[in-house]
């Protein structure tokens, strides 16, 4: 039987990171000190769009690309810009966001609420197709 379930485990996270508060979230396209992480799969991807500017990361890869001593590393993991991540409602991107806290980096942070809740909010959505 299962005695820490995905509930308790995303509120754990949640407790002890970043959380940048949706309204007014558009703002952050802007900012150029700001890498937005889109981590979800890329079938959502290609179905609900993403957020303008956003890089996608396949939550699957996201330590791997991270950490500098694994083969699949990213070099824009190696930026000392703040990761904003985000998934469809903010679930995985909270364990995410706590994942590669405790990995190391220092300036990340999770969007509240998630894609849904920026597309409620009518912020701008790009589509985008496999390459």
């Amino acid at each position: 039987m299962i005695c820490n379930g995905v509930k308790e485990m995303v509120a754990k996270a949640t407790s002890e990171i970043e959380t940048i508060p949706i309204d007014g979230a558009d703002v952050l396209m802007e900012n150029s000190e700001i890498i937005l992480v889109d981590i979800r799969d890329v079938r959502e991807l290609e179905r609900d769009g993403t957020i303008p500017g956003s890089v996608h990361v396949p939550r699957g890869m996201l330590e791997f690309w991270v950490d500098p001593e694994s083969p699949y590393h990213r070099e824009v993991f190696a930026s000392d810009k703040t990761f904003v991540f985000f998934c469809a409602s903010a679930w995985r991107s909270a364990l995410a966001t706590k994942t590669v806290q405790d990995m190391g980096l220092k300036k990340v942070a999770q969007l509240e609420g998630g894609l849904g809740a920026w597309k409620k909010l009518k912020y701008p959505i790009e589509k985008r197709q496999r390459k």
